[in-house]
């Protein structure tokens, strides 16, 4: 450890396995680099692999990047340390191998000896290690405060009501709501759920803004008795570099302004031959221009495959208005051009935030988890249009289409305008000295 790094102010932070986990803590080191802090940022190879290329120079000297290693295995290789591409069924493999690592991130922090660790919400024995070494630590939610809010009223109140009555499920989504209801209800889930927030010293941060959340964060303060901050949406700004996305740009540069939707279920969830075949007959009879990230697990037999997973037929008919992408896209570059009018997302958090910060009208198809949640804020807030289901949870070709033709064509988005006024780093202004005053009282006080 060099001298530089002895005389700032040195924080750890952990992440789960996820993309949608590690980027927004990578954000958020950068962010911290530019208020006097110094960043380690640990993580299996497989996931930091991820995030190299976005370390840039500015940020080479300030942010050091640490390997953990979890327990290797036939079923589990290395290349599958992740979520991004795991199969769905290594899923719990993956969990314990992670919660097996406690040994190896132990002597991690021993080593490096951080003024203050910053863990994920999905990990609560991070902070009892960290307390073993007289090191505070500060857990960091990186999903919406509206979600938070719901799970720690039935983490805590399990038999009654959520307060704010457009935050439900539909009929078709009743399952979500049985699997979060029966976590709450369970004690061992319930205790592993509010543990990491037990153990954060003093605050909380959360991904976010206090506009558009505000009575979420306090009533989630409120039943924890800690004090959620948030951070602001921690969105990465399109990069100068190409990697790779000429092809795209290039074909979405010859479109109309605002003619283009832009269709994307995250980098976790992979669809059904019946939402695949809901989206694709939507966007055949919403007659508009379309880029479609399409993904798959890790290992699937690709010769011919992806032509498979579509209607008979789709490829051709949609000729040159349609693009289809396998795998990764540049989302950051698609959102921001000019001739993109929509998204139509699954209502991850990271993916709303990055909805917000670019302008784009949502076409909200949740499909799991925090998703249906989101979605109600989504509308809550007047940016976005939800695509509902049949009764029996199928996507409807032409309620697909009429969404995007209402937000795309008929209203040019009218109704779903962006209402949010962006206000800087604020919000980081406030996270560096709460994190700042935590670090100078670490030698004292846990």
């Amino acid at each position: 450890m060099n001298s530089t790094k002895n005389q700032i102010p040195r924080i750890m932070m952990f992440p789960w396995l996820g993309y949608g986990h590690i980027t927004p803590h990578l954000e958020l080191a950068k962010k911290l680099t530019t208020k006097g802090f110094f960043i380690y940022l640990c993580s299996t190879e497989a996931t930091l692999i991820s995030i190299q290329n976005k370390i840039t120079q500015n940020f080479s000297n300030s942010i050091e990047l640490v390997p953990l290693s979890l327990e290797v295995s036939s079923e589990l290789p290395a290349k599958f340390h992740t979520t991004n591409g795991l199969p769905p069924h290594l899923m719990v493999k993956l969990k314990e191998a992670f919660d097996k690592s406690v040994e190896n991130f132990s002597a991690i922090l021993k080593n490096l000896k951080p003024d203050l660790l910053i863990f994920d919400f999905l990990q609560p024995w991070a902070p009892l290690l960290a307390e073993a070494e007289k090191i505070p630590s500060v857990t960091f939610i990186t999903s919406s405060s509206v979600m938070t809010s719901f799970m720690f009223h039935h983490f805590m109140n399990p038999d009654t009501e959520f307060p704010y009555k457009n935050i439900r499920f539909h009929d078709y989504e009743s399952r979500f709501m049985d699997e979060l209801l029966a976590n709450a209800r369970d004690c061992k889930e319930r205790e592993k759920g509010s543990a990491g927030v037990n153990k954060s010293f003093k605050i909380v941060l959360i991904k976010g803004f206090r506009e558009i959340e505000g009575r979420y964060i306090d009533y989630v303060s409120g039943l924890t008795g800690k004090r959620f901050v948030p951070v602001g949406p921690l969105v990465q700004e399109p990069s100068m570099d190409d990697g790779g996305s000429s092809d795209v740009l290039s074909w979405l540069g010859k479109k109309e302004a605002k003619s283009t939707v832009f269709v994307s279920f995250g980098s976790e969830y992979f669809l059904s031959k019946e939402d695949m075949d809901g989206i694709a007959h939507g966007l055949m009879l919403s007659k508009v221009n379309f880029i479609w990230v399409v993904r798959f697990p890790e290992g699937v037999v690709r010769n011919g495959f992806l032509e498979k997973k579509f209607p008979e037929g789709f490829l051709d008919k949609v000729g040159d208005r349609g693009k289809i992408i396998e795998g990764w896209a540049p989302q950051t570059k698609i959102l921001v051009h000019a001739n993109v009018g929509g998204f139509v997302s699954h209502c991850g958090w990271n993916s709303v935030m990055e909805s917000l910060k670019f302008g784009v009208p949502i076409i909200a198809v949740p499909m799991h988890l925090d998703q249906p949640i989101n979605t109600r804020l989504v509308e809550e807030i007047g940016v976005g249009k939800e695509v509902l289901r049949d009764r029996d949870g199928r996507l409807n070709a032409e309620t697909v289409a009429a969404i995007i033709n209402h937000v795309l064509v008929e209203d040019d988005g009218g109704d779903v305008k962006m209402k949010l006024a962006w206000k800087g780093d604020q919000e980081i202004d406030e996270v560096a000295q709460e994190l700042m005053s935590i670090c100078r009282k670490s030698s004292t006080t846990i």
